[in-house]
């Protein structure tokens, strides 16, 4: 696999998508976002997508510059149409307006439809934090890009649902949970498919509802499906995969999983809590690291090295990540270098060599 340094990714991804008419600074949001995905160990959405995105703009289905609309708005909440633009631009402007109303009102909530794919929740949360606030955000996918079986059941019938949470520390990396209601997001299939790599067991079934580990078996056809996360009490994973639809869907006027739904996209549920309204800052901090500190205090399991917090994971990946750079499956960077060499971009020059 070819190692590149994250500039080079990023420049690589705004140099693709400036070729295809997308504004500059929309262009950079979006190869940052990739790129900081790939930093946390997110490879599912990491520049992996670019190839991606590029068949949807083709298609229509990204509207490069696309201008978001506040449809409805009250001091404490708005309701947003993104148009169809590039769903890292909006998701940032959407937790910005979310942000700015909690400083007035002390909770506030935004809904978001006609958003394309946000990528990696986490890093949204992640403004709301360093504003002192909590944030929180999930997402469906309009009711389409279903991948999960309801508990029970093997046809597709959720997308996978995630969501993340962000929380504010005093000596510590931010608290970032960031989880998807199925087992895994289906970009890690993605990458493991790309690399040629077989599926842990558990993660998916095939058409006929059979454990598998062959990860062509959820594309097909006939397709399979990705379960629920919790194993033997997936009904947990399930049941909070159903509430971020309704949360994300039905309350932004998206829609809800359905046998009809129209193409895919992300309907956006945010909320922002003004931390200080509720407790002096230091404090709220100070309670929160005494929490890290406790739980990573047990004692641990044989062949545990360290107990983590959420989020500190990706930070931690990302300093290991800046320094050696970021692994990129030969498949993923075969198809980014025919992407880029579509709208004649030179792919002998420094910024598509890999370091290695």
């Amino acid at each position: 696999m070819p190692i590149l340094t994250a500039d080079q990714l990023k420049k690589v991804g705004y140099s693709i998508f400036e070729a295809m008419g997308v504004p500059a600074e929309e262009a950079r949001i979006v190869s940052e976002s990739l790129v900081n995905s790939n930093l946390a160990g997110h490879d599912s959405h990491g520049v992996i997508r670019i190839p991606q995105y590029v068949t949807l703009i083709k298609k229509g289905d990204i509207v490069p510059g696309a201008n978001m609309e506040i449809v409805r708005e009250t001091p404490s909440s708005a309701v947003i149409n993104g148009n169809w633009g590039f769903g890292q631009a909006l998701a940032k402007k959407a937790m910005g307006i979310a942000i700015e109303k909690a400083k007035s009102k002390s909770v506030a909530t935004v809904t978001m439809s006609q958003s394309n794919h946000i990528a990696r929740l986490g890093e949204y949360p992640a403004l709301a934090v360093g504003n002192d606030m909590i944030g929180m955000i999930m997402v469906n996918n309009h009711g389409a890009a279903q991948y999960m079986p309801p508990w029970g059941g093997i046809a597709r019938r959720l997308s996978p649902n995630p969501m993340a949470v962000g929380v504010p520390t005093g000596k510590y990396d931010p608290v970032i949970l960031d989880i998807t209601t199925a087992t895994v997001a289906e970009g890690k299939i993605r990458v493991k498919l790309n690399r040629g790599e077989q599926l842990p067991e558990g993660w998916i079934i095939d058409s006929e509802g059979n454990p598998t580990t062959d990860p062509k078996k959820l594309y097909g056809p006939p397709q399979g499906a990705i379960l629920p996360f919790g194993g033997i009490t997936g009904h947990k994973g399930y049941g909070l995969g159903f509430i971020v639809d309704v949360l994300a869907g039905a309350l932004s006027g998206a829609g809800c999983s359905r046998a009809d739904a129209p193409r895919f996209g992300n309907a956006v549920f945010i909320t922002v809590i003004n931390v200080e309204d509720f407790i002096p800052i230091d404090e709220f901090k100070s309670h929160v690291d005494g929490l890290i500190e406790y739980v990573k205090s047990s004692p641990k399991m044989s062949g545990v090295n360290e107990i983590l917090y959420p989020g500190e994971f990706e930070a931690k990946e990302r300093k290991k990540r800046l320094e050696n750079g970021i692994f990129v499956e030969d498949e993923t960077w075969s198809q980014i270098v025919k992407s880029a060499q579509e709208f004649s971009l030179d792919t002998t020059v420094p910024d598509f060599q890999p370091i290695q």
